[in-house]
């Protein structure tokens, strides 16, 4: 199969591969800097971004956008964002294994296109979806996991800190590490 970002694309918009698309109003595959070394995962489109087709636009987003700079890093320029799951699921509930199932083709595509040095998980539902992992996501947070080469950082979702202010340290410390790894894999 052909990886290139218009085929890719192409297939996303297309996608009739799980019910997530009968309600969705836009298809959300992601967006930043398709060569980025970093990558940033969360779970899966919220209400506003099924609006705009553009992943982490409403507060969480917001909050997501403030650590990136806090850390040196800007949306658009120095990361991809995406997320497991490229149509919302009702109600903002967590993706079905199915529904993950049928997106995490899409994601792989995106790795393969990007090939980012740190992958940084957000929340459960990416860390379990991409890592299989069987810790929680309180667990396995802070720590890097390396698979072939890459370096991926469980973490809360940025949602989980509008709802948890005392998530925000843990969340920074994270970042300072995935700040602090990037600079010594350039």
């Amino acid at each position: 199969m052909e990886v290139s970002w218009p085929t890719l694309l192409a297939d996303m918009e297309g996608c009739q591969l799980c019910r997530l698309c009968q309600r969705r109003t836009r298809v959300v595959p992601g967006e930043g800097d398709p060569h980025a070394a970093l990558l940033l995962i969360g779970e899966g489109p919220g209400h506003d971004e099924d609006l705009q087709g553009r992943p982490f636009v409403g507060a969480a987003g917001q909050l997501l956008d403030k650590i990136l700079l806090a850390v040196g890093y800007a949306r658009g320029k120095d990361v991809y964002i995406a997320n497991v799951v490229k149509c919302r699921p009702p109600g903002n509930r967590a993706p079905e294994p199915d529904e993950v199932a049928a997106c995490l083709p899409f994601l792989r595509r995106q790795v393969a296109l990007i090939r980012p040095k740190v992958i940084v998980l957000m929340g459960a539902s990416a860390y379990k979806a991409i890592l299989g992992g069987d810790l929680g996501i309180t667990r396995a947070r802070g720590q890097f996991i390396e698979r072939k080469g890459v370096f991926f950082m469980p973490t809360f979702h940025p949602a989980a800190l509008l709802r948890d202010e005392s998530k925000k340290r843990p969340v920074w410390e994270d970042f300072k590490q995935v700040r602090d790894k990037l600079a010594e894999l350039a």
